[in-house]
Order: C-alpha cells, then structure tokens, then sequence
C-alpha cells in the first residue's frame, strides 16, 4: 500500500485536522514525504468533480466534503437530525455515558460493528461530543453537556447502575482486545 492510500485512510477515519508530523509519526513516514503525497493528494482531489477534497492550514490537513455539495450535504444532515433514536444509536450512546471517554475502534469492539455513522448523527443531534486526544491521532467521544441537562443529571457517574457498568468485566476484556491489537 502507498504512502498515499495509508494517509487517506488516516484523514478519513481522523475526522479532525491533523498535522503533517502526526501523520508521519503514525505512519513511521518521513514528514517530508507526507507533506508531497499531501501535495499530490490535494491536486488529485480538489477540483470541482470530486466528492471529498483536501482543506489545509498552515501544517494542518483534514479530508472534508466539496465545498460545492455543501446544499445536498446539509439537507442530508438536517434530514438525520429530526425523528427518534435508532436502537444502533441508542446502543452506541449508552455506551459513550457509561464507558467515556472512548474511542471509535473502543466503541466498535463493545457494539461489534462499524459505528462511524452512527456517531456522525450523534454528534450532529449535539447528543455526544468529540475530544481532541493531544497527540493521539484519534479522538475520544463523550457524553455531551446538552445530553446531560435531558437527563436531568449533573455527572454520568449519577446514570443508574454506573459505579458497576462503567467499570464491566466484559467491557474491560473486550477493550483489552483493542489494546493487543
């Protein structure tokens, strides 16, 4: 696999900017030959037919939507964002209250599924919110302050049954699972 394709994957599971010397760390790549595959990236992507594009500032870079769909995106978003919670959502939120901070890989390996999606509507519904992890390429997902105020609760630690789910032998096997791997 190329230089390339590794930072694609990177940029599209990050969901944040990232710094060129992140990415290389993460990687074991010389900054100097990420900043070039970035360099071909974004004339390879930014222009008017392609879907995703490459924004930049100053070191940072993020994979983003095309400008130009941002009509189609927001209506999908706003579309999401209305109705009840999905069963998967309300799995994937109770997870984030009783097990958070957690990461993406940490939340999949409890739930056993892809959970990109679902945490897009959860953040988009201001239901969870993300955490920079300082230099760690991937961020951690709590429960956010507007969830907290519809609960009628001042802490997560106040949910029923918290002292004993948070810190759950089943839950604490699977994540180490996440850990070796």
């Amino acid at each position: 696999m190329d230089i390339k394709t590794k930072i694609e994957s990177i940029l599209f599971v990050a969901s944040k900017p990232l710094s060129v010397r992140v990415i290389a760390a993460a990687l074991g790549a010389l900054p100097d030959d990420v900043a070039n595959a970035l360099e071909d990236m974004k004339a390879e992507y930014n222009h008017e037919a392609s879907g995703v594009h490459i924004l930049s500032r100053g070191d940072e870079v993020q994979m983003a939507t095309n400008p130009a769909n941002d009509d189609a995106v927001q209506g999908f978003v706003k579309q999401e964002a209305v109705g009840e919670l999905t069963k998967a959502q309300l799995e994937t939120l109770t997870v984030v209250a009783y097990r958070g901070p957690v990461t993406r890989p940490e939340l999949e390996q409890i739930r056993g599924v892809n959970c990109a999606l679902i945490l897009r509507h959860l953040l988009v519904r201001g239901l969870i919110e993300e955490e920079e992890a300082g230099v760690e390429i991937l961020s951690t997902f709590v429960l956010s302050f507007d969830a907290l105020r519809y609960l009628g609760i001042h802490d997560v630690s106040e949910l029923p049954d918290y002292a004993e789910l948070h810190k759950h032998e089943h839950i604490k096997q699977a994540l180490e699972e996440v850990t070796r791997e």
